[in-house]
């Protein structure tokens, strides 16, 4: 005879067979992994200013204004964590500022550094400024100069269109800030004549110093939509519009809701700026903002998603010191 411990464990065994799955863990699905976000700023213990980013081969390289001595080139997978690299570009002349690099996939297969510099010889004030080239086997560097190409100018922006022609935009100084369009034979060589495209017009370009600066082209569906900042960039009142055209030398009209990127809240001074395909393959806005109200050129790096509406018109967000949806 069985004792009645012995019958019990039978018992539960024979449960156990019946039921397989009486005394296993319930089934509880994988846990999600936390949403992707960033917060403005980003790369926070660096002054930064005038962002470019290139994007190549899936990465991402930042060129922005730092030491003014040359140019330093960051390095990311997503437009969030940027790791430090290398000087690309040392410059004896110095004052660089607002770098941008052409990568020349339809030619050389080179990059050409654009450059902001102080023009040689005699100082004669802080805007005594040229824009120069120099060019790269790879994205980093290191970039050898291969001279001026305008002289009391700055912020160069190479723009090549579908047809492969270059144009490049840029600030003539002389006379009051204005953006003009140079058409390129080449990356090194100019073809024909300049032409001015915007000049400030508006309150807003006008509220802290007659300024409109820091253009960057983007085409879309036939448009060309010539993004641009306005204002004295030390001003907390400095912001980003656009203006449109059929052709990449104008007539350009402003959009009448500029500036798209402006003061609000705890952003202050939103602007130069590149637009950039992120790993959502959506347009993100990379860009400074100031750190304070006050009049000074103490700014930082920040993200935020640009974007066209069902009509064609570009809409900007800005952010400071809240979590935003990662690319």
């Amino acid at each position: 005879m069985r004792s009645t411990s012995t019958l019990t464990s039978a018992l539960l065994l024979a449960a156990l067979l019946i039921r397989p799955g009486l005394c296993a863990e319930p089934a509880t699905a994988p846990p999600k992994a936390p949403p992707r976000t960033y917060r403005n700023p980003l790369l926070p213990d660096i002054e930064i200013a005038d962002p470019f980013v290139l994007r190549v081969d899936g990465k991402y390289y930042l060129y922005p204004t730092s030491d003014t001595r040359g140019y330093e080139v960051f390095v990311s997978d997503d437009l969030v964590h940027w790791e430090r690299k290398a000087r690309v570009f040392s410059d004896p002349r110095g004052g660089d500022w607002a770098p941008e690099v052409f990568h020349n996939q339809r030619g050389d297969g080179k990059f050409y550094l654009y450059y902001t510099d102080n023009m040689p010889g005699e100082p004669r004030g802080h805007l005594h400024k040229q824009i120069g080239v120099a060019v790269a086997d790879s994205p980093l560097g290191p970039f050898t100069d291969k001279g001026a190409l305008a002289p009391e100018s700055i912020d160069a922006d190479l723009f090549q269109d579908d047809d492969g022609r270059l144009y490049l935009f840029y600030v003539q100084l002389a006379g009051g800030f204005k953006i003009i369009v140079q058409p390129m034979a080449d990356p090194l060589t100019k073809k024909g004549e300049p032409k001015v495209v915007i000049r400030p017009t508006e309150e807003w370009e006008k509220r802290n110093g007659e300024v409109t600066e820091g253009p960057f082209m983007l085409k879309r569906k036939g448009t060309y939509y010539l993004t641009y900042s306005g204002t004295g960039a030390d001003s907390p009142n400095y912001g980003i519009g656009y203006a449109t055209s059929k052709s990449p030398t104008g007539p350009f009209v402003k959009y009448a809701g500029n500036p798209i990127a402006h003061r609000g809240g705890t952003v202050l001074g939103p602007g130069h700026h590149c637009i950039v395909e992120g790993p959502d393959g959506k347009l993100w806005l990379v860009y400074h903002q100031k750190w304070n109200a006050e009049k000074n050129f103490h700014r930082f790096l920040a993200i935020d998603p640009i974007w066209f509406d069902a009509d064609g018109i570009l809409h900007a967000k800005t952010s400071r010191d809240t979590d935003q949806p990662a690319p």
